[in-house]
């Protein structure tokens, strides 16, 4: 992979996102629609107020947990509001009453907004389960995987990129003599939109951290993965491991 490819890459995906975002004022907010698609496969919207001279408030309007909520995954265990909470620390966001909110300047402002837009894919990756295992969530699966076979890891870790943007993911497993630093993404509901915001996330920091390399565990479990998502990771060195055959990475993941 070079240097040079990966720069018209990011380039080429700032552009698109440039070219993707309108806003429409209404009132005292400006509503933001962003090229990211929800479950429904409709566009992530956001909320941005001007609080004072240099601060603004960013919210989804309580769209995000309210909407997961009426199709029937609610937040009433212990553990899956541990889970929620946990998520929405690593983005620096809160649960206002059911709205998502964050505050920012102008200075971290981009930042601050791309956070609040991996949050909502996050949110929804993870609360969508399969209607058969509703208990299970995919990422206490993962957990539990590495945990059972000695895999160290380092958990919500944040690094910054080449943009100046900082990226979380969900696990990362140290470099070793035998192996780089190697990076960890969840994803319960592969699609178009969660593989963009992974892909963007590892191109952004490879620039700096050419030394390691990138996994994504992918929940294929009672559904099929759209083979363009694969294609997609594959391109850019990012490797699919599917939950199914995870047993065959073990040994790649634990030296």
């Amino acid at each position: 992979m070079k240097d040079k490819y990966i720069s018209t890459l990011i380039n080429e995906y700032v552009n698109w996102l440039k070219s993707n975002i309108t806003v429409k004022q209404l009132d005292e907010f400006f509503e933001i629609t962003t090229p990211f698609l929800d479950r429904h496969n409709d566009c992530i919207q956001l909320y941005v107020k001007k609080i004072d001279k240099i601060n603004y408030l960013l919210t989804d309007d309580g769209y995000t947990l309210t909407d997961l909520e009426m199709c029937g995954y609610s937040f009433s265990t212990p553990k899956r509001k541990e889970l929620l909470n946990t998520l929405l620390t690593s983005y620096g966001i809160e649960n206002k009453n059911g709205c998502l909110i964050t505050k920012a300047t102008h200075e971290n402002f981009a930042m601050k907004k791309h956070f609040f837009i991996q949050a909502i894919i996050s949110i929804n990756d993870l609360f969508v389960t399969s209607k058969n295992n509703v208990s299970n969530l995919f990422i206490e699966d993962v957990n539990n995987f590495l945990e059972q076979y000695d895999i160290r890891y380092i958990d919500n870790a944040k690094f910054t990129g080449k943009s100046g943007i900082e990226h979380n993911f969900d696990f990362i497993i140290p470099k070793s003599k035998k192996q780089p630093d190697r990076y960890l993404k969840v994803l319960n509901s592969p699609n178009k939109s969660t593989a963009e915001a992974v892909l963007f996330s590892w191109t952004d920091i490879y620039e700096i951290r050419k030394n390691s390399k990138m996994y994504v565990f992918l929940n294929d479990m009672d559904k099929k993965i759209n083979s363009d998502v694969i294609t997609a990771f594959e391109t850019y060195n990012v490797t699919p491991i599917y939950w199914s055959k995870k047993q065959k990475y073990i040994k790649e993941l634990s030296a």
